[in-house]
C-alpha cells in the first residue's frame, strides 16, 4: 500500500450484485481531506455525488454514493495492499459488493475481472 493508504485523485473498479455475480465498472475522482471523503464519478447507472467520512488508523471507510434526482446507495469498506473493499446498500432492496483501487497503483482493469470477489460483510 502506498504511503498514503486514501490518496485524493482518479480511482476505479467495480460493484457487483452478489458474490459471483457480473461486475460493473465505475470510475471516480476522489477527495479524501480531514476525514471526509467527497467525490464524484460514473458508472453503468449513470453520473453520482460521493459524501462520506474514512478513518486513517483504522483504514474504513463509508460515503453515500447519490444519482441526482434519483437514489442513493450506501456503501462501507475498508482499505488493504489492493484498494477498498466493501459492500453497498439500497435498503431494503438491493446489496452488494464493490472494489476500487486507485488508478495507476498496478492493479489495472486488465486484473479486474480476475481479482477476488468483494468480501460479503465489512465489520
Amino acid at each position: 500500500m502506498s504511503q498514503d493508504p486514501f490518496p485524493s485523485g482518479p480511482w476505479t473498479g467495480f460493484y457487483n450484485y452478489a458474490a459471483g455475480g457480473s461486475r460493473h465498472r465505475m470510475d471516480l475522482s476522489l477527495t479524501f481531506h480531514e476525514g471526509m471523503v467527497t467525490g464524484a464519478g460514473a458508472d453503468d447507472i449513470g453520473r453520482f455525488v460521493i459524501r462520506g467520512a474514512f478513518d486513517a488508523g483504522t483504514h474504513s471507510v463509508s460515503w453515500v454514493k447519490t444519482y441526482p434526482g434519483r437514489h442513493k446507495v450506501f456503501y462501507r469498506g475498508a482499505r488493504d495492499v489492493h484498494g477498498i473493499w466493501g459492500t453497498w446498500d439500497i435498503p431494503p432492496l438491493s446489496r452488494g459488493g464493490f472494489h476500487i483501487w486507485p488508478k495507476g497503483s498496478g492493479e489495472g482493469m486488465d486484473d479486474w475481472e480476475e481479482a477476488e470477489e468483494p468480501v460479503d460483510a465489512v465489520g
